[in-house]
């Protein structure tokens, strides 16, 4: 009987350590299994800091327990915001590896030679030695700037062209539009006219470029307006006035 006493015991002392037979759900692997930040939730929370932003993208951020958001403000300017899991607490700031402190933040490289510049509307000599790509948005305001520096620099050099890819942002109602008459005729001056506020006219021919336009902005992660490529396939994001973009083309 004493036997069986401690046989009983020593069950019920170590039968929770016991992996096997009653085993529930639980967070062990995936976070994402258990913890869940929807995008209509994320752009609730972005709405209530950020009036103006639009939720680029939501995924888990580097430090567990911490949903990272990716907001876009108009411009292109781009910033980003952590909720935790519990959906109480807002960080906003940046995360940094230990790793990488002290050191430069890297530059986001694309491969320039995959950029169709055939497609796109010229401005600047064709045989031009320095080509840069320009992502553009004819009703970013941002956009409208860049447009005015880049006519000061060609105004000065003739060895920069600027090739510029209309990607019509969805925060821009009539953008899509404006730009479909603009690819119509590849025209610099309805480009000229989108950009001074002028009414353009109807476009004559087929959203295909339009469309391709999108399709390559989203494919290489450009988002936001303005955003710019240099040959060795540096991408520069917003806009930057014409002394200080030269000295960006040239560094290169």
């Amino acid at each position: 009987m004493k036997r069986l006493l401690v046989a009983i015991v020593g069950l019920l002392l170590f039968a929770p350590f016991t992996a096997g037979a009653f085993s529930g759900q639980g967070c062990a692997g995936d976070c994402r299994d258990c913890h869940k930040l929807e995008q209509k939730e994320a752009e609730a929370i972005v709405r209530k800091v950020a009036p103006s932003g639009r939720v680029v993208d939501v995924k888990m951020s580097p430090v567990k327990s911490l949903w990272q958001i990716d907001i876009e403000a108009d411009g292109g300017k781009r910033s980003t915001l952590y909720v935790d899991f519990s959906k109480e607490f807002l960080v906003t700031g940046r995360i940094v590896p230990i790793s990488e402190i002290g050191q430069p933040a890297p530059q986001r490289r694309i491969d320039f030679s995959g950029l169709p510049l055939k497609d796109a509307v010229v401005m600047g000599p064709g045989n031009a030695k320095k080509k840069v790509v320009v992502f553009d948005d004819p009703d970013c305001p941002f956009c409208r700037k860049l447009h005015e520096e880049i006519k000061l620099i060609l105004a000065k050099r003739n060895d920069v062209a600027f090739y510029i890819i209309l990607n019509p942002l969805p925060m821009h109602k009539d953008a899509y539009k404006k730009v479909q008459a603009i690819l119509c005729e590849k025209s610099i001056s309805l480009l000229d006219d989108a950009f001074k506020g002028k009414a353009l006219p109807e476009p004559d021919c087929s959203n295909e470029q339009v469309e391709k336009n999108i399709a390559l902005a989203k494919s290489l992660g450009l988002t936001g307006t303005p955003m710019l490529v240099r040959e060795d396939g540096t991408v520069l994001p917003g806009y930057l006035p014409a002394d200080k973009l030269t000295e960006w083309i040239d560094a290169k």
